[in-house]
């Protein structure tokens, strides 16, 4: 009966969603790198708003995230319940991560929320696997913006990993490790001296991707914007 339920549910969340969608929307997708197998062209402002009629549905997310559909997927993400994902459903999703923006949604809006975050900042960032392996770095940028109790010493312990991964020069990690480097930075103003020391090692590597990543960081940094660079400066 359960899973009866939930399909009905899925099919009734499905018709919903198709008169939503467009092909320009879908041509917009694909332009900005969004890799699907199938998507019906729907906003994500949509999408949030239609999730509040759900969230949160921990039973419903899992039957969501296994259609596949981008969308669906990404509903999948915005109604579970943090407290009830598990290390194993962690890492099956990262293995069905194809995508950016899914990798990224589900890292800053479901995954920074558990107790695992940190124990799987440090398994990811060390993959093989292009998506599986930025989502390691998108942690460590959300919890940075989103923990606001964490210790920023722990925060030190990411800088290795940074340094050690800037060298991969896959849009997709290198990107991710500039992220994750930059939220630490602006997270506080001893990280940010900190980061700006990160950032000025990494620009000695001998690669293009790291130091890409580290003067991109550095001129961030170096904005006379930045509320942090005004304090360090006065």
């Amino acid at each position: 009966m359960k899973q009866i339920f939930l399909a009905n549910q899925i099919l009734k969340i499905q018709r919903a969603l198709r008169p939503l969608g467009s092909k320009k929307n879908i041509v917009g997708m694909k332009k900005f790198g969004i890799n699907f197998k199938q998507a019906y062209g729907v906003n994500i402002p949509v999408l949030r708003k239609l999730a509040k009629d759900y969230k949160p549905n921990h039973d419903l997310a899992l039957e969501l995230w296994e259609t596949k559909i981008h969308e669906l997927m990404l509903l999948a993400i915005f109604i579970d319940d943090y407290k009830r994902v598990t290390k194993l459903q962690m890492n099956k999703w990262t293995k069905d991560f194809a995508s950016w923006d899914i990798c990224d949604q589900c890292c800053s809006n479901l995954f920074d929320k558990t107790p695992y975050t940190y124990e799987k900042i440090f398994e990811w960032s060390k993959s093989k696997k292009e998506f599986v392996k930025r989502a390691g770095f998108v942690l460590m940028a959300a919890i940075a913006v989103h923990n606001k109790e964490m210790d920023d010493k722990m925060f030190l312990n990411f800088f290795p990993l940074i340094e050690k991964e800037s060298y991969d020069d896959r849009n997709f990690v290198r990107k991710a490790v500039n992220w994750a480097l930059r939220q630490i930075g602006k997270r506080s103003k001893y990280l940010f001296a900190e980061s700006i020391k990160v950032a000025e090692r990494i620009v000695m590597q001998d690669s293009k991707s790291a130091k890409w990543i580290a003067n991109d960081a550095l001129k961030e940094f170096n904005t006379k914007n930045n509320i942090y660079w005004k304090k360090r400066t006065s």
